[in-house]
């Protein structure tokens, strides 16, 4: 297969997830400068302050190199050594009202070179609720089935359950969120099939996303709510910084602090010891959906 069909595929992602986004928020843009060099391209496209999205940045990488960071190599020792490509489309949106969730997703494409080169896909989504409502996370989940029904009967209850062990923290003791789908090393039936798999994956985040923000980026909130949406976004901070593979990649491998680090929420609160009041919304959340369990 030719790397452009995949690079020509995750910037049209990239295209119609920022389109959607401004579409929606109406008052804010994502900026746009690519970026080019002898170690590959970069599309950073990053949105801030907005009516509706208080950030969000989605970004298209396409890196080259003649050996691949340790965080690529502690799980695939075999490709030490080995030049390498690497495409991504990786994207986090942080929404203003806090009755609406946080997202991430990112689809990814690996390829050590040599005499038998050594290939896979990578990726997923997930969300990050702040407020919990049953619909919105049994509508997430069952889109997410949908994008795995045609590649085969099991791989749906496989990758939440990645998605679940991946998103954990352990300290914490808590998920980050409710989850979705998470997947490494897919070469599942070669790489065109592969390859239509990570597409399916890809052409349904919009769908499982677009209709949770549009319901709650409208829903009136008071400092209470705001306060803990600040203090839940911690949460995600502590995630990308103390455990997150992709945030590792990014600083081992010499790409842009700025881009690595643009996941990150704009504000965040942390406190000592908060407890929500017990039978309360946030408290809810620990207890019903900050756990792992099976939507549909």
């Amino acid at each position: 297969m030719d790397i452009h069909l995949i690079q020509e595929y995750l910037c049209a992602l990239q295209d119609n997830i920022c389109l959607y986004l401004e579409k929606i928020d109406t008052k804010a843009r994502f900026s746009r400068t690519p970026q080019q060099s002898a170690r590959g391209n970069r599309r950073p496209r990053i949105m801030n302050d907005g009516l509706h999205i208080e950030k969000a940045a989605v970004n298209f990488t396409h890196s080259k190199g003649d050996s691949l960071p340790k965080a690529a190599t502690d799980r695939r020792p075999e490709m030490a050594g080995r030049p390498f490509q690497a495409l991504s489309v990786s994207l986090i949106v942080h929404p203003r009202n806090p009755y609406a969730p946080t997202t991430h997703a990112n689809l990814r494409f690996f390829i050590a070179e040599g005499n038998t080169p050594i290939w896979w896909f990578g990726g997923g989504f997930d969300l990050t609720p702040y407020y919990g409502f049953e619909e919105d996370a049994i509508h997430w989940h069952q889109t997410a089935k949908d994008a795995c029904i045609p590649f085969g009967p099991d791989v749906y209850a496989t990758l939440k359950k990645s998605c679940d062990n991946y998103f954990y923290l352990p300290h914490r003791k808590e998920p980050r969120g409710i989850g979705g789908l998470f997947f490494e090393d897919w070469t599942m039936g070669g790489m065109q099939r592969s390859f239509d798999f990570v597409k399916s994956v890809g052409d349904h985040f919009l769908p499982a996303y677009s209709k949770i923000l549009e319901r709650r980026m409208h829903m009136k909130y008071g400092e209470r709510e705001r306060e803990h949406q600040l203090y839940r976004r911690g949460r995600y901070v502590e995630f990308n910084l103390l455990y997150d593979r992709g945030t590792k990649y990014g600083l081992q491998s010499g790409r842009s602090i700025e881009s690595v680090l643009s996941s990150m929420p704009p504000l965040v609160r942390f406190g000592y010891n908060v407890q929500p009041e017990h039978n309360s919304p946030e408290h809810t959340l620990l207890t019903k959906y900050l756990i792992h369990r099976e939507w549909i």
